[in-house]
């Protein structure tokens, strides 16, 4: 525990909630992808966000039951909002900085290239900082400023709305999921059983991602108490018991039958390091990819990567990038490309990644 990076949370959330509605859709800034992954990092023990709150109403409600700390900048005639939303920002983590010497970590979630200064005064600090912002408005001054930059648009759990033309229009789903539906007395033994084997392949889902996260960030052994307060950081209500298993480590060896994850040896008896498969499938869906990638293309060319993952799924129902521990459909994508599988390039014209196979 005393090992564990403790991180200190600032959100510039005009810049992030209006970044988000602008750029990916009209999507509604949510908390749980950046605190999900921050989780992955460390054990976050400050949350503030600093915004004129009468602007976000509903925004505030949802961030006070994440025990987020508001910090009201209201606005006044003759003076900037923005600027004094920044200023108080950073001299609160400049303070932070200097008072709590056990604050390891600084996260900005923000784009603003005027946090640059603040980022580089943290770092003379021997602080590490982390950035956090929507990519389309994220100036390119502050990622390389940072030890590390997370672009929201990219995190797990983050839903992209579609991009629609003018006369496309999508709300049209919610109607549809508000609407009443029959109540059933209670499940049947047989969709029972299909009901727990999802829920047991969505927690495989979480495990997976995590190890990945935790090895990505921290290039060392994950241990099973490590992986275990990680997903408790997550979720603070886990409990492998909801999911069937009396033990942690009962848990971890269903998955490892299952070539999830591979236990090994850990530096205490009964804490065994985990860590994703070299091998696991990852060949065989890589050859998956490549095949339809090769048949959509012999008749169309290149392939849009928008699509393609329903493609994959019309040949193997089953299949799921997340179940190896790649966090979205395009890390998939870039690995395979890397591996030679396929190849993968940006085309601005289409605005898509496109896929062709590899050649020799």
């Amino acid at each position: 525990m005393d090992q564990e990076d403790r991180i200190a949370l600032f959100l510039d959330y005009e810049n992030l909630a209006i970044g988000a509605r602008d750029h990916l859709g009209g999507t509604t800034f949510d908390l749980r992808p950046i605190t999900d992954a921050l989780a992955e990092r460390g054990r976050v023990v400050v949350r503030r966000a600093y915004a004129d709150w009468s602007y976000f109403d509903e925004d505030r409600r949802l961030l006070t039951r994440s025990h987020v700390e508001l910090i009201d900048i209201p606005q006044r005639m003759g003076t900037s909002r923005k600027n004094a939303a920044d200023i108080k920002m950073a001299v609160d983590a400049l303070q932070l900085a200097f008072e709590r010497d056990y604050i390891s970590t600084f996260v900005f979630g923000t784009g603003d290239s005027d946090f640059t200064p603040l980022v580089h005064k943290l770092r003379e600090l021997n602080k590490r900082v982390i950035g956090v912002g929507v990519e389309q408005s994220t100036s390119a001054l502050l990622p390389p400023a940072c030890d590390e930059f997370l672009y929201y648009d990219r995190l797990e759990g983050v839903e992209i709305r579609p991009v629609r033309s003018r006369g496309g229009q999508k709300p049209a789903a919610r109607p549809a999921e508000a609407a009443p539906q029959p109540v059933e007395p209670e499940l049947e033994p047989a969709a029972a059983a299909e009901e727990s084997a999802r829920d047991v392949d969505s927690l495989a889902v979480l495990v997976a991602q995590t190890v990945a996260g935790l090895q990505g960030s921290s290039g060392g052994a994950v241990t099973a108490s490590w992986l275990k307060r990680t997903l408790l950081r997550k979720d603070p209500t886990f409990n492998e018991a909801d999911h069937g298993f009396r033990t942690f480590g009962e848990l971890l060896r269903y998955l490892a039958e299952r070539d999830v994850v591979e236990l090994g040896e850990g530096p205490a008896k009964g804490d065994p390091e985990v860590s994703l498969p070299e091998r696991g499938g990852t060949e065989a869906e890589f050859g998956l990819l490549g095949t339809v990638v090769a048949d959509l293309s012999r008749n169309a060319g290149p392939v849009a990567l928008s699509g393609l993952k329903n493609q994959l799924r019309r040949a193997q129902p089953d299949f799921s990038e997340k179940k190896l521990g790649y966090r979205s459909f395009l890390q998939f994508c870039k690995a395979a490309a890397t591996a030679g599988v396929v190849d993968l390039r940006w085309d601005a014209e289409s605005d898509d990644y496109l896929l062709t196979t590899a050649r020799p």
